[in-house]
Parts: C-alpha cells; sequence; structure tokens
C-alpha cells in the first residue's frame, strides 16, 4: 500500500511540518507499515525532511505526473478551495483514491446554514469590537451572499466531487457538510462526508503522573481577534484571585500586553501564574502531562490541535460554546470538559470553577480521557480511520 499526504502550498518541510496536519499524517501510514511521502510545492529547501516530495506545482495538476507514482490514495489538504480544484481533479483522474480534508468547521458558505454562516461572519470580524470589526463584518458578509454563493460555490462543488471521501474534523462540521454537499451533488455526494479528525503525535498521552490543580493555556497571543488575549487575562485573572490553589500556565510568545498584566498581579498571584513563552513539543507534552485542564479563549478554531493534544494527555478541555467552536462539543463529550454558555467573561471563568470543581470530586479521570482520545486522535488511528 502506497498513501501519500498532499498540501498544495510551499510551507517549510521540517520537523515541525511532520508534526501535524498533512505530515504527521504521513507519519501515522508510515506507523502503520505503509510507504508514505508528503508532496508540496516549489524547491527542496534547509531543513525538509527526506520523506518530502518538492515538485513544481504544474505537476499537481497533471494526472500523469501522479499516475507515475503510482499511489493506492491521497490525501489532499487543500481546504476545499476553488484555487486547488484543478490538483483535487489530477489525482481523481489518475485513478487514485482521493481523500479531501476539509481544515474548517464546516460554515464555509451560507448553504451550509444561513443563520450560523452569518453568526460566524461576526465572529471572523471581531465580534463589533470597533469599526473596523464592523467593517469586516460587513465586507464578509456581502461578499459570501454575492460572489460566495455566485461563484465560489460552483468552484468549490468541482472541487468536492473529485473527491472519493469528504473529510470533516469533527462531527458538528460533517453535519454542515452533509447539507452543503446534499445542494452541491445530492445524496451520492453527501454520502461521501465522512469525520476524520486532525492527527496528534503519539508524544502526547497519559503515562500515569499525578495530576495537579493546574490550568493549561496555549495560543498565539498576538491574534488578538482568534485568541482574544484580552479575555484571557480576564478570565484568569479573575480565576486566581477567587481560588488560591489553582496554578496556571500560559504557553505561547509573551506579547507587552501579557507581560504588563502578569507584572500587575498582587504577588501572590504572580507567583501561581507562569508565562512560559515558546516551548518544545516534548516540554509542552510534559506540562499537559501534569495539568488539570486545558482552557481555550478563542473566539473560533478550525479544529483545536492544541486541545486535542490535551485530552490525549489526559486534561479536560474548557472553551466558549460557539458555532465557530464546532470540534470543542465533540471534545467535552466524554466526560471530558465543560463549555461556557455564553460569551462573556464570567460565564468562562464559571465553566473553568466548575470543571476544576469536577476534578477535585473524582468525576473526570485523566486515564479515561487519555485512553479515548489517543485511540481517536494518534496519528496511526486516524491513518486507519483514513483506510477504512
Amino acid at each position: 500500500m502506497r498513501w501519500y499526504t498532499c498540501t498544495p502550498v510551499a510551507f517549510g518541510g521540517g520537523a515541525d511540518f511532520f508534526a501535524r496536519d498533512s505530515g504527521l499524517l504521513c507519519r501515522g501510514f508510515q506507523a502503520l507499515g505503509m510507504e508514505s511521502r508528503a508532496v508540496m510545492p516549489g524547491m527542496r529547501q534547509e531543513g525538509d525532511e527526506a520523506d518530502l516530495i518538492r515538485t513544481d506545482y504544474s505537476n499537481l495538476e497533471s494526472a500523469d505526473w501522479w499516475r507515475s507514482l503510482e499511489l493506492n490514495g491521497v490525501v489532499l489538504y487543500a481546504w476545499g478551495r476553488p484555487k486547488f480544484r484543478k490538483v483535487a481533479a489530477a489525482i481523481r483522474a489518475a485513478g487514485i483514491r482521493l481523500v479531501l480534508n476539509q481544515d474548517n468547521g464546516g460554515l464555509v458558505s451560507p448553504l451550509a446554514g444561513f443563520r450560523a454562516w452569518l453568526d460566524e461572519q461576526w465572529i471572523l470580524s471581531g465580534q463589533g469590537r470597533g469599526a473596523a470589526a464592523w467593517a469586516r463584518f460587513v465586507k464578509l458578509s456581502l461578499r459570501g451572499v454575492s460572489v460566495g454563493l455566485l461563484l465560489t460555490d460552483p468552484l468549490r462543488a468541482r472541487h468536492l466531487k473529485a473527491g472519493h471521501v469528504i473529510a470533516c474534523v469533527s462531527p458538528k462540521a460533517a453535519e454542515h457538510y452533509r447539507k452543503l454537499c446534499r445542494i452541491y451533488g445530492g445524496s451520492d455526494l453527501a454520502g461521501r462526508v465522512a469525520v476524520i479528525p486532525h492527527a496528534v503525535e503519539p508524544r502526547f498521552q497519559f503515562t500515569g503522573e499525578p495530576k495537579q490543580r493546574q490550568v493549561v493555556c496555549v495560543g498565539r497571543w498576538r491574534d488578538v481577534i482568534q485568541k482574544r488575549p484580552w479575555l484571557l487575562i480576564d478570565v484568569i485573572g479573575s480565576l486566581v484571585a477567587a481560588d488560591r490553589a489553582v496554578k496556571v500556565v500560559i504557553v505561547g510568545e509573551v506579547t507587552a500586553e501579557l507581560e504588563s498584566w502578569h507584572h500587575s498581579l498582587e504577588a501572590g498571584w504572580r507567583q501561581r501564574v507562569q508565562l512560559r513563552g515558546s516551548v518544545d513539543r516534548a516540554g509542552l507534552a510534559g506540562i499537559l502531562r501534569q495539568s488539570q485542564v486545558f482552557y481555550s479563549p478563542s473566539a473560533f478554531e478550525s479544529f483545536g490541535i492544541a486541545a486535542a493534544e490535551a485530552l490525549c494527555s489526559g486534561c479536560s478541555v474548557v472553551a466558549g460554546r460557539s458555532v465557530s467552536m464546532a470540534s470543542f462539543e465533540w471534545f467535552v463529550s466524554e466526560n471530558s470538559g465543560t463549555l461556557a454558555d455564553e460569551n462573556r467573561a464570567a460565564s468562562h471563568l464559571l465553566a473553568l470553577e466548575r470543571e476544576l470543581g469536577s476534578w477535585e470530586k473524582g468525576v473526570r479521570d485523566p486515564a479515561r480521557i487519555s485512553r479515548i482520545w489517543c485511540d481517536r486522535l494518534h496519528a496511526e488511528r486516524v491513518a486507519g480511520a483514513v483506510l477504512r
């Protein structure tokens, strides 16, 4: 069996690439004893690993080139975007089984559910925080119901019709895609939709360490609209003030705003909040194994790989309930977390306090949480799901 993965964008091809998404799925196929390599366009870059094939972009749109590789299957990470439809068509024309990974929550068109789609445009634009956010909301909404319906949707439909499987990263995303694909191509196309989540590295698993009363947060904190560091500051500040036993570890580049807030905390509170900055994968795995709760203040996540890594490490998850956090409904479904019902700091704080209370009462079982999610999310398990 020869299954390759492909990303039609010239990302770096080093160790970080092979630690997630298409690179990590390639490793999953290899763990099953299969021949697998990752494919990307462009010239070879310094640091590219040996299992990466670089080629001219024109070859990605050539059925003859794909046929020459003599593959059984390809998982294409192209987000269903119209601009990559010719890549999908070429793989299909070469007679290769094609799985189309959809790295989103499913609300890619008004046709997937207009009210939910409109809510997501509001969230993506910044939820009305300033005039610029309102302008982005109007722009996104108008483009979606004009150019989106007239041009983007027909071209996306052509892309999706090339796939034998349309792989969605969460059950909720699959629900949206089935509705969309039924409009695009009837029951046949809707029937190709399956839940195949993103893969997680095997290093993320619970191995029996004592869990501390500790909350961990991971994010690109400079991304204000998505990661909402202002909400993180509000919620965590209130948490350490109310709970004298809890500790918090914040992972990710430390911004000036975070540093200023941290310095402003009372000495006793500041000692229980660590700004760890960027850490390597092994370091992150260690932090997650010793923590009880992973908290995400994000406004939107296509999947939430850091949260998935936390689950595999035996953490439970807290986040906001939102149409733009589709995977998190799944993440908390196995007695493995709590969602805040309102988009307010007070509601997020209450969800965190309830979740820590569940650990204190013995309601959460890290070994069980880890076992369930490792079985679903570890790379070789996801590779196996693709084959099935």
